[in-house]
């Protein structure tokens, strides 16, 4: 059962005040492949609009602390930490880890997910001038703790 629906089968806001504060985590991440008609001079990706790595993870981190204003059943979550990792794992290809925590009532998969997307979405926009062709591929929950269950995805 979906617990975004309320009884009359309309969207509603989960009620979380009896939930117990609890330790939570989450981690997400999201690819980036680049074409290979883009010749990169150096793994830094510094473009006109400045240093994209550095600005891709201000804006993830940004993004995640804003998810309740981008996803409307969210609740507004006190973020304990939120690490952003971008690393090259081949010529072509950049892999973002946003990884978050906090001590509250609901957990943080969503803020996780939105941090490494919007720190894609980032990377794409100070490189789209080198080529549209950039993909933004698997984007996912790879683990979770805390609250009703844990969670490890089977492929990471």
């Amino acid at each position: 059962m979906l617990n975004h629906i309320d009884k009359k089968n309309k969207p509603s806001m989960v009620n979380i005040g009896s939930k117990d504060v609890t330790k939570r985590s989450a981690i997400a991440s999201a690819s980036i492949i680049f074409p290979k008609s883009i010749n990169f001079k150096s793994k830094e990706l510094i473009t006109k609009k400045g240093p994209v790595i550095d600005t891709a993870i201000i804006a993830g981190v940004m993004a995640a602390k804003k998810t309740h204003d981008l996803i409307p059943f969210c609740h507004p979550v006190q973020i304990d930490k939120c690490d952003i990792t971008i690393e090259w794992v081949s010529d072509l290809e950049i892999l973002i880890k946003c990884s978050v925590s906090s001590t509250y009532k609901t957990g943080v998969e969503m803020e996780a997910l939105t941090g490494a997307s919007v720190s894609a979405l980032t990377v794409y926009d100070m490189c789209k001038a080198l080529s549209h062709e950039i993909l933004i591929k698997d984007i996912k929950l790879l683990s979770k703790s805390g609250g009703k269950s844990n969670y490890q995805s089977a492929n990471d």
